[in-house]
């Protein structure tokens, strides 16, 4: 009995024994170092493979500068981008001394002015130089800084008598505007409007060189034998007024007026006030009228209108005032011929004009308007005399803006 106590103490002895000893042992492989992952994995995997486990089909090789595990299992990590260095800062100049530390920038503005310089009768004085120029801004004298010619674009009106009158002129006119049509360039802003009893505006300012002679093709069947023209030259005065810079009207027509409700003075008077347009006057018909004056008549204008050779001439007189009110000039041209020769007068002689620019002595930008003057001088500070072919003596006419509202800077 005693002797087995003895045994059961001894055997509970040696289990706390063993049981102590596990207990030191496993806490001291817990707190040994582990072994590196790539060592653990490949064991794994040698032995996985020993086993016969499936390998990842879609594995991937770790490149060596990735500089994650290199294990077969599992993605690698891209590295991260090295930041540049940073720009070294800007060596400022060595300050002097006794100088003050500050910067000066100035704003000069430069001015650009378009001149048109013709004779009375609206022909470009060509061959002028830049000491020819002298330009006034607020009255005070300026330097030239760029001087040059070129051919600008133009803002022109082609105004044609179309109504049933009779058919050479109703031909003479289409064919007429179509030349001058033609002869755009695609920087030109043409509107066209034709005329009867009233007028009609056909095309509305445009670039559209296609669009204006697709207008002037549309002209075959005209309606009212009446020419209306005072009304309808009035009313593209009045809607040139609201137009900018300096107009240009075409006028194609026989210059017979029969029911408009202008009279003469007051369409003269509006032609008068009207500013920056140039009137060019292209008569038609004369081969027709020559015909029927050689045998001592008039050329019938339309149907049931009674029109005398003194109505043809009052037409011609009036056609030529429009053009010296305005500074342009009237053509009559007895054959069909010449009208390729006079709308290219005409072309040369509104788009002819001198570049001029300066640096203002106000160099203010104070938003102020500055009104300008541009007058001709000879190289001796005089007036330049100006001579045609035939040696009379020319006043030249300056087409030029007025003034220009300086820019406006707030401080």
């Amino acid at each position: 009995m005693f002797s087995d106590r003895l045994r059961r103490a001894a055997l509970l002895r040696g289990r706390s024994f063993v049981c102590i000893c596990l207990l030191v042992v496993t806490a001291v492989f817990l707190a040994a170092p582990r072994p590196p992952v790539l060592a653990q994995s490949q064991s794994g995997s040698s032995s996985g493979n020993q086993s016969g486990a499936q390998t990842n089909p879609n594995q991937q090789d770790a490149p060596p500068e990735a500089g994650g595990p290199n294990d077969t299992i599992g993605p690698y990590a891209i590295p991260a981008k090295k930041e540049p260095p940073p720009a070294p800062p800007p060596e400022h100049p060595k300050k002097l001394e006794n100088m003050p530390d500050y910067s000066i920038r100035v704003d000069v503005p430069l001015v650009n002015v378009d001149v048109m310089v013709t004779t009375k009768d609206g022909q470009f004085i060509p061959n002028l130089h830049q000491e020819n120029f002298k330009i006034l801004e607020d009255g005070v004298p300026q330097t030239i800084n760029h001087f040059g010619q070129s051919t600008a674009p133009i803002t022109c009106v082609l105004l044609v008598e179309f109504a049933s009158t009779h058919y050479y002129f109703v031909r003479e006119a289409v064919n007429d505007a179509y030349m001058f049509a033609s002869g755009l360039k695609k920087e030109d802003w043409v509107a066209v409007v034709t005329y009867d009893m009233k007028p009609d505006l056909l095309v509305d300012f445009t670039q559209d060189k296609t669009a204006v002679l697709g207008a002037v093709r549309q002209l075959y069947i005209p309606g009212f034998a009446e020419t209306n023209l005072f009304d309808a030259l009035y009313d593209t005065l009045d809607r040139l007024d609201r137009v900018e810079g300096h107009k240009y009207v075409i006028l194609i027509s026989t210059g017979v007026d029969t029911f408009s409700k202008l009279n003469l003075d007051q369409i003269l008077k509006k032609v008068k006030n009207t500013k920056d347009v140039t009137i060019f006057p292209v008569s038609i018909g004369w081969m027709l009228r020559n015909y029927f004056e050689s045998r001592g008549g008039a050329a019938p204008h339309g149907m049931g209108i009674p029109v005398s050779q003194m109505d043809y001439l009052q037409a011609d007189n009036e056609m030529r005032t429009f053009a010296q009110l305005t500074g342009g000039r009237a053509y009559f041209p007895r054959f069909q011929g010449e009208m390729g020769e006079i709308f290219k007068d005409i072309n040369d002689d509104i788009r002819q004009q001198y570049l001029i620019s300066y640096h203002p002595t106000n160099a203010k930008l104070d938003g102020t308007y500055r009104k300008l003057k541009v007058e001709l001088v000879a190289p001796d500070g005089g007036p330049l005399k100006i001579r045609d072919q035939k040696g009379k003596d020319v006043k030249p006419q300056i087409i030029a803006r007025e003034g220009y509202t300086a820019k406006h800077t707030v401080e």
